[in-house]
C-alpha cells in the first residue's frame, strides 16, 4: 500500500485511500461460532459481524464515520437480530444537531454527547473507547441520554500469530447494567471484547481465549466482591423485624401482624409483634409490611451479576438449567463462601447432542455411550437433574432417562429435533421445558427441523390449532396421568411473540424509567420478524393460543414450574404476574413461588416459608400481595442465609434507580429503648 501512495504521488495522481481491516473470531463454549471484519478507509469503516450459536444470532452490517474526536458523524446500521427481528439503524451529526431513527422511532438533539447505536456490533465498544481516552476524565455526556465512561485496567501480553502484544483492559460504564470489559492493543484499536463465557478477539490469537475469559471472571468478581462488602450487611446478634405481616402458605393468606427473630442463617422464632426485645439484637421496623418466603426462579442460565439482581428481587434460590460446568461450579464456591452475592443454587446437567446447531454449555455428545456417560457425569457431582437439548439423538433418550433415575436424578428438557412431546414423556422425561416446545408437535411435520429459529416462528401456527383435538387432549392427558411438569417460561414467549419495535414491553413498564439508557433502548426492539403479511396477528394469537394451553394444564393439575430463562429478577416478577392469565389467583402464585417450589425440590424441610428453624431467607415488601401482586416489586429488604440487603442501596451500583427506601433500623443498643434510626 506503501508503494502504491508513493506512485501516485509520483505521478500527480489523486493518493490511494488507506485502508485497516482486522478481523475477528467470536467464541463462545470454547468454539468459534462467529465473526467480525471490519475494513477502514480514511474516516469510514464498514463491519461485517456474524454469529450463529445454538441455531440463532445476530447479522450486522455497519457503515461509521468518525470526526477527528473519534465520535460519530453517520452511524448507519442493517441487518437482523439474534432472534430474527430486522434492523434499520440510522445517525447523522452535521454541526451541533445530531438526529436518528432506530426501533425507538425518531430522536434529535442539539446537546454534545457520543451516540450509543442501539443495534451495533461489539466494533462499537472500541469506538466509545477511543473516543472516550480523547477527553481529560475519560467521560462523555451520550445520545440519547445518560453518560458513558471508562476505567482503566491492567495492561497483559498475548501471544498469536501476529507476534506478540500489549493489550490493556477497560471497563465501558453506564449503557447497560454491567460494564462492558473490553482489551485494546497500544494503538487503542480494539483487540477483544470478552467475559466469562464468550469472546470476540482478534483472528490469530484465538489460542488466548481461554486465559482471557478466565481473566474476564477474575475481574468480574473483583467488582461483586467490592459491592458484597459495601452492600451485605452482618449484624451482630439477632435480628428482629417487628409489625410485619407473614404469608402463610400453609393457608395461602396474610398472618396478623408478627415479629421474626434471626440468629445468624436460621429464624431463631415467629413471635407476638409486641414481644419484647432481646439484649445486643438488631431491630427492623417494617411499617407493616408484607414478608415472603424466598421465591424460586427455576429456569436461570446463572452468572455474577444476575447472582445478586436476582437475590434483591426477593429470588433466594435458583435452578440453574445450564452452563458452562467449570463457571458454575466457581460461581457457586464465590456464593457459598459468602465471597459475592447470590441465591442457593439448584443444579441441572446439560447435555446436547453434537450437530451444525449445536448449544455450546454443559457436555456435548456424539453417541448413545457418551450421553450415558455425561449422565453418570453429573449424577457423581450430586447434580439435581440433567436437561437434554435440541440437538440430541431421540432414540439415545430412554438410555439416558434410565440412567439418569437409575443415580436419583430426574429429567428434564427440550423436545429434540425430530421428535414430539408424546415420544419423550414415553421415553422418561419427569418435566418439559418451555411451553413452545411442549406445543410444536401438534403443528409442525415430523420431518421439519426445530434446531434453528423455527422452533419459535412456527408457533405462528398456533392460532389455528384445536386445542380439543384428540391430539392435543392424548398429549395433555399423558401429562396428567404420568404426573409430568412444566417450565412454560411464559415471560419469553410474550416478549417473542407481543413485542414490537418502539414500544415499552408490557412486562417492563412499572420499572422501565428506573433503568439505564442502553438497556432500555435495547427492551424496546422486536425480538421476532413480524414483517410479513399476517404475521403479526398471528404471533399475538400465538400467545394467546399459548396461554389457553398453560391454563388447560394448570385446570387439569399440571405442577406448572415458575421460570424466565431471560436472567430472572425483574422478568421473574413478570413471569409471575402472566399466570394470572391462566387462571391463577395471587395467593396460589405466591404459594408457588416459594412452599411449593421448595417441595418439589425436596428443599421444604428448611425452605419455602417462615418459620422457626428454617433458613432466614425472605423479603419485605410495603404493601399487600395477594391483594395485588404487582406488590413484590418493591422490595425494601431481603434476608438471604441470615445476610441483609437493602435494594435501594443494591440498585445504583447496576445504575439503576431504586424504587423504595430501606426500612428503619433500631441497633442493637437502642434495641431496649425501641428507638427507631433513619435506615442504612
Amino acid at each position: 500500500m506503501r508503494k502504491l501512495l508513493i506512485v501516485a504521488l509520483a505521478l500527480n495522481l489523486p493518493a490511494l485511500a488507506l485502508a485497516d481491516t482486522f478481523t475477528y473470531s467470536f467464541i463462545s463454549g470454547e468454539k468459534k461460532v462467529g465473526h467480525l471484519t471490519a475494513e477502514t478507509k480514511g474516516d469510514q469503516t464498514t463491519i461485517d459481524f456474524d454469529v450463529k450459536n445454538n441455531g440463532r444470532g445476530p447479522t450486522i452490517a455497519e457503515s461509521i464515520t468518525l470526526d477527528a474526536a473519534g465520535l460519530p458523524t453517520t452511524w448507519n446500521l442493517k441487518g437482523s437480530t439474534t432472534f430474527g427481528s430486522k434492523i434499520a439503524e440510522h445517525f447523522a451529526r452535521k454541526g451541533t444537531h445530531s438526529e436518528w431513527l432506530d426501533s425507538t422511532g425518531k430522536g434529535q438533539s442539539t446537546k454534545p454527547g457520543i451516540y450509543l447505536a442501539q443495534s451495533s456490533s461489539p466494533w462499537a465498544n472500541g469506538i466509545y473507547a477511543r473516543a472516550l481516552l480523547k477527553t481529560s476524565d475519560m467521560q462523555l455526556p451520550a445520545l440519547p441520554g445518560g453518560t458513558v465512561r471508562l476505567e482503566k485496567g491492567e495492561t497483559i501480553n498475548v501471544q498469536g500469530s501476529g507476534g506478540p502484544l500489549a493489550v490493556t483492559r477497560y471497563d465501558l460504564i453506564g449503557i447497560d447494567l454491567d460494564p462492558e470489559i473490553i482489551l485494546l492493543d497500544s494503538a487503542n484499536n480494539l483487540f477483544a471484547d470478552v467475559d466469562a463465557s464468550s469472546i470476540l478477539v482478534r483472528s490469530g490469537y484465538e489460542g488466548e481465549e481461554k486465559r482471557l475469559r478466565d481473566m474476564a471472571a477474575a475481574w468480574s468478581s473483583q467488582r461483586f466482591v467490592k459491592i458484597e462488602h459495601d452492600v451485605a450487611h452482618h449484624y451482630a446478634g439477632p435480628i428482629r423485624i417487628r409489625n410485619v405481616r407473614l404469608f402463610d402458605p400453609k393457608t395461602s393468606s396474610l398472618t396478623q401482624a408478627m415479629s421474626v427473630l434471626v440468629q445468624d442463617k436460621v429464624i431463631a422464632a415467629v413471635e407476638p409483634n409486641d414481644s419484647p426485645p432481646t439484649p445486643g439484637e438488631t431491630g427492623i421496623d417494617g411499617a407493616g409490611g408484607t414478608l415472603i418466603a424466598g421465591m424460586y426462579e427455576m429456569h436461570a442460565h446463572l452468572g455474577q451479576s444476575a447472582a445478586l439482581l436476582n437475590v434483591i428481587a426477593g429470588i433466594t434460590t435458583v435452578r440453574d438449567m445450564g452452563n458452562d460446568n467449570a463457571v458454575l461450579a466457581e460461581l457457586i464456591q464465590q456464593i457459598d463462601s459468602g465471597t459475592i452475592g447470590g441465591p442457593h443454587v439448584i443444579r441441572s446437567g446439560f447435555i446436547e447432542g453434537k450437530s451444525p446447531f449445536s448449544a455450546n454449555d454443559g457436555i456435548l455428545v456424539d453417541s448413545q455411550e457418551t450421553a450415558i456417560d455425561a449422565v453418570r457425569w453429573y449424577g457423581a457431582r450430586n447434580f439435581w437433574q440433567i436437561k437434554i437439548y435440541n440437538s440430541m439423538n431421540p432414540a439415545w433418550v430412554p438410555a439416558m432417562t434410565k440412567e439418569a433415575h437409575l443415580l436419583g436424578m430426574r429429567v428434564a428438557g427440550h423436545i429434540p429435533a425430530f421428535s414430539n412431546t408424546d415420544a419423550m414423556i414415553e421415553a422418561g422425561y419427569d418435566e418439559i421445558t418451555h411451553i413452545n416446545q411442549f406445543a410444536l408437535g401438534w403443528v409442525i411435520q415430523p420431518t421439519e427441523d426445530t434446531r434453528t429459529l423455527f422452533r419459535l416462528t412456527s408457533l405462528k401456527r398456533l392460532p389455528a390449532l384445536d386445542l380439543q383435538s384428540a391430539r392435543v387432549q392424548h398429549t395433555i392427558n399423558m401429562m396428567v396421568e404420568r404426573k409430568i411438569a412444566i417450565d412454560p417460561t411464559l415471560g419469553i414467549h410474550e416478549l417473542l411473540l407481543t413485542q414490537r419495535d418502539g414500544k415499552i414491553p408490557a412486562g417492563d413498564v412499572d420499572y422501565f424509567d428506573h433503568m439505564p439508557i442502553g438497556w432500555r433502548r435495547n427492551n424496546m426492539k422486536a425480538l421476532a420478524d413480524t414483517s410479513a403479511p399476517g404475521d403479526d396477528q398471528a404471533y399475538r394469537q400465538a400467545f394467546d393460543k399459548l396461554i389457553e394451553v398453560v391454563r388447560m394444564l394448570h385446570d387439569r393439575g399440571v405442577f406448572i414450574v415458575f421460570g424466565t430463562d431471560t436472567g430472572g429478577s425483574f422478568t421473574y416478577h413478570r413471569e409471575l404476574e402472566l399466570y394470572q392469565l391462566a387462571g391463577m389467583t395471587s395467593a396460589e402464585i405466591l404459594k408457588r413461588a416459594t412452599f411449593d417450589s421448595a417441595r418439589y425440590t425436596s428443599q421444604d424441610q428448611r425452605m419455602g416459608s417462615i418459620e422457626k428453624g428454617k433458613l432466614a431467607d425472605f423479603f419485605l415488601i410495603p404493601g399487600d400481595p395477594i391483594k395485588n401482586l404487582k406488590a413484590i416489586k418493591t422490595i425494601s429488604m431481603v434476608v438471604k442465609d441470615g445476610t441483609v440487603y437493602y435494594p435501594s442501596e443494591v440498585y445504583p451500583k447496576f445504575g439503576i434507580q431504586p424504587f423504595v427506601a430501606a426500612p428503619k433500623i433500631v441497633p442493637a443498643a437502642a434495641a431496649a429503648t425501641g428507638n427507631p434510626q433513619t435506615g442504612p
